[in-house]
């Protein structure tokens, strides 16, 4: 894997989370712009899914096995836009607060990739 893509992946993340966070500390709900950070984000997470696959597809193998590192990039992958997803259905502060927990636990889910990968 890619250290540096990890490493701003989940920087970013990290990011997002204190963003929503301070907008659910305002009670307001996600806006455009927090849409905007979120794809940023995801777009970020696609990069490493496809780097991820396309190394595997060369023969590197991760440290702590194939299984788990691919389970781990697909669930980095669809979590920003699950807690999206989830923050249009409830337009309130509480939106805010899920995508600010989404994006500590893709924070997370980054630190244990880089772990699986051998890092």
């Amino acid at each position: 894997m890619l250290d540096a893509l990890t490493l701003v992946t989940g920087v970013a993340a990290l990011l997002l989370a204190a963003w929503c966070g301070w907008a659910a500390y305002r009670d307001q709900p996600t806006k455009d712009w927090h849409f905007i950070g979120m794809a940023v984000v995801s777009l970020l997470a696609v990069v490493q899914l496809v780097i991820g696959i396309v190394q595997l597809a060369r023969g590197e193998k991760p440290e702590q096995g194939t299984t788990i590192f691919v389970a781990y990039l697909l669930g980095a992958f669809a979590c920003i836009p699950a807690a999206g997803f989830m923050s249009l259905a409830e337009r309130t502060r509480w939106g805010s607060v899920t995508v600010a927990a989404g994006a500590v636990v893709l924070a997370v889910l980054e630190v244990r990739l880089y772990d699986i990968w051998g890092g």
